[in-house]
């Protein structure tokens, strides 16, 4: 297989989160150039303080953690060969090296008067501390955080009418109400106006711009022809779906989690930072006046730090996720839940199993405050018949078992598993581990699909690995599973359970050991929700071919430090692909066989949006968004955007009339940065957020 020497990194200047921090050999003409020619080329992605892509912190305590143990010469090397990210290593030379000393300096740095260079190879912890703030980061030209807050637009949602619970559990056909349009995650819609016979009629009905600058990954909402939108920048947004007006406009201040917004009574819900931070993103739950963009409640969440997705409302609660959970602390991940009246806690369930609890003996004797990770960052799904909720959870942190103390063999409860909950009470109903001793950064963590089969009740998920798993949904029981995309960490699975079991090499592998796995950590599958099409009772999913080497690093036990990373990383081509990284594939979910396939050089970016007109659609990193047909995957008609399609296309119904939105949009880690790095002809344009929707012909 041919290694790509290159390692990936995240939009604009997220290469610099994906390397180290700082030397002390800068001078401080290097670092005010390096702020001059960050406002030009990163802030439009990182903002003024480093800190606006949630998944690429690039000053503060996170960015201390994860890449203390780097070198600067590290860090010049991968800003040249990923930025920016539509011309890596299109700059001057010199100016690599300017960027890398303004961003130590942020982090904390003073320059020695000597002139960094790509030789000077001083590891970047050597003199930086988790609790250092941000440096000079108040730069002229760059989008400032101090931005009016409210309501920004005054205007009201005609007719509207309170979401209630039924509403919720058997929504009109015409509306989306919650991130992946039900409690079941199927992000199937039951409109059936546009179909494989017209779908190649299709044209743009309107756009909406929408602010440069952070990850754009949105899932709006639609309800009675109106549309929600979480824009960058912490702005809310109200749409009018026929025609694209502005309704309201609230200004929250900060980033909002732009994978989710939620509908409750005359509520709309969201997570939120509570301001333009450089510490941790202690998160804030806030709800707005559906109908006006009026702030009714806005509260914090108490020992839980701010997640890019959102909530879910079920039972009567709101229910919240969790990011950043690397640092080697006594705060642990959480699942927790919320009154929708007051914003007040009701409950919270722990994704770290500690020493004296059960499950607490899968950790190889860790002591409780290196026991890491488990973020929830995907938002759950939900049975109202069994009052279950179910989530994924991601890796234990550091990635690899050596980094963190541990082996392979030991499983890490509750980490890369499922995790059913009562809602009432927030107790575990039952787990699976999907990946004991979470080796490669091959998150679980993403949706779970509902699905019924006559009396049976299932609940099937897909990781990074890029298998397809099916479950009892009552009891957690083990019923199949199906490889979707070439792996081979994987040497067995155990046929009764399911369980399954690493490669030798990878179970007996040690700091400084290079390893090579497929798929790599962009997936398989990853964020991007596959849509379960219920005419045909198929699972329609985005997935990603490619393959890496990762080398564990020695990440210290000390209070305060740890790593959301904590490995080097080369990433190839996967074998058998033809370099097409792109794959579209149906999976019948009663035998888990595949139906058809659809694959491409570019990476899908999109969720999959399955209709009743027979229909699939989904963007791609190269600007296409297509529509498929699902009896056979062929392309019934596409077209091609101002930038990267990423987000979750929805569809919906405004005065009789079926709309398809879709937006464009960049920034977001793996999914990006790996394809970026083995198809580098692909280049999207560093601009073009906004929201598109198309429609059929008016009659």
């Amino acid at each position: 297989m041919r290694q790509i020497p290159r390692l990936f990194t995240l939009s604009c200047a997220a290469v610099l989160a994906l390397t180290a921090t700082a030397a002390w050999s800068y001078t401080q003409e290097q670092a005010a150039a390096g702020g001059a020619a960050y406002v030009q080329r990163c802030a439009i992605c990182h903002g003024a303080n480093l800190r606006q892509l949630p998944d690429a912190l690039i000053a503060g305590r996170e960015f201390v953690a994860k890449w203390g143990n780097r070198s600067v010469n590290e860090l010049v090397t991968h800003i040249q060969s990923s930025m920016p990210p539509d011309d890596p290593g299109g700059l001057p030379a010199e100016t690599y090296l300017q960027i890398s000393a303004y961003v130590l300096q942020a982090n904390g740095g003073v320059p020695d008067g000597q002139a960094m260079t790509v030789a000077t190879a001083v590891r970047i912890g050597a003199s930086l501390t988790a609790e250092q703030p941000a440096g000079p980061i108040a730069l002229a030209g760059a989008q400032s955080p101090q931005e009016p807050t409210g309501v920004t637009v005054a205007g009201t949602v005609p007719n509207f009418v309170p979401v209630n619970e039924d509403l919720l559990r058997e929504p009109d056909d015409g509306d989306w109400l919650m991130l992946r349009r039900d409690y079941s995650a199927s992000s199937y819609s039951p409109l059936e106006q546009i179909t494989t016979d017209n779908a190649h009629l299709l044209q743009l009905a309107w756009i909406w711009p929408m602010r440069e600058g952070g990850t754009n990954q949105p899932a709006p909402l639609a309800y009675n022809g109106t549309l929600y939108l979480a824009n960058t920048g912490g702005i809310v947004q109200a749409l009018d779906g026929r025609n694209g007006q502005l309704i309201w406009e609230h200004s929250v201040g900060a980033e909002v989690a732009p994978r989710g917004l939620a509908l409750y009574n005359n509520m709309l819900i969201f997570q939120s930072a509570p301001g333009w931070a450089i510490r941790a993103q202690e998160a804030r739950l806030i709800a707005l006046d559906a109908r006006t963009g009026e702030t009714i409640w806005d509260v914090v969440m108490p020992d839980v730090y701010a997640s890019n997705s959102g909530p879910i409302v079920a039972g009567g609660l709101i229910i919240q996720g969790m990011g950043t959970c690397s640092i080697y602390e006594d705060k642990k991940c959480l699942i927790s839940a919320y009154d929708p009246a007051t914003g007040a806690p009701r409950w919270r369930f722990r994704t770290i199993a500690l020493s004296d609890e059960p499950g607490g003996d899968t950790w190889g004797g860790l002591a409780d405050i290196y026991r890491a990770g488990g973020e929830t960052w995907i938002t759950g799904s939900y049975d109202p018949e069994l009052n279950l909720t179910y989530w994924g959870t991601a890796q234990a942190k550091p990635w690899m078992p050596p980094s963190r103390g541990m082996n392979a063999r030991d499983d890490a409860l509750y980490t890369s598993s499922t995790v059913a909950l009562d809602v009432a009470t927030g107790e575990l109903a039952w787990h699976y581990s999907h990946a004991p001793g979470e080796t490669f950064d091959l998150d679980v963590v993403f949706e779970r699909v509902l699905v019924d089969a006559g009396n049976e009740k299932w609940v099937l998920s897909a990781g990074k690995d890029g298998v397809l798993w099916k479950h009892d949904r009552v009891t957690g029981a083990y019923i199949d599973h199906a490889e979707t995309v070439f792996q081979n960490v994987w040497a067995r699975f155990d046929p009764e359970t399911g369980r399954p079991q690493y490669r030798d090499d990878i179970l007996d592998v040690k700091v400084g050991e290079w390893l090579d796995g497929c798929p790599s950590t962009a997936g398989g599958k990853n964020w991007h929700a596959m849509s379960f099409h219920r005419p045909s009772r198929q699972l329609i999913i985005p997935l990603s071919q490619s393959c890496v080497s990762m080398r564990a690093q020695p990440v210290e036990q000390v209070p305060g430090g740890g790593s959301g990373g904590g490995a080097d990383r080369r990433f190839f081509e996967m074998p058998g692909t033809n370099g097409n990284v792109g794959k579209l594939a149906a999976f019948n979910v009663d035998t888990l066989e595949e139906s058809w396939s659809l694959e491409q050089r570019a990476s899908f970016m999109t969720s999959v949006l399955s209709t009743a007109g027979g229909l699939a659609f989904a963007g791609d990193l190269d600007r296409g968004f297509k529509a498929v047909d699902v009896r056979d995957g062929s392309v019934v008609w596409e077209t091609r955007l101002a930038t990267s399609v990423q987000g979750f296309p929805i569809s919906f119904a405004a005065d009789g009339r079926q709309y398809i939105a879709v937006a464009t949009g960049l920034g977001g880690g793996s999914p990006r940065g790996v394809p970026a790095t083995i198809t580098p002809e692909i280049r999207s344009p560093n601009r073009g957020h906004a929201l598109y929707v198309f429609a059929l012909p008016r009659q």
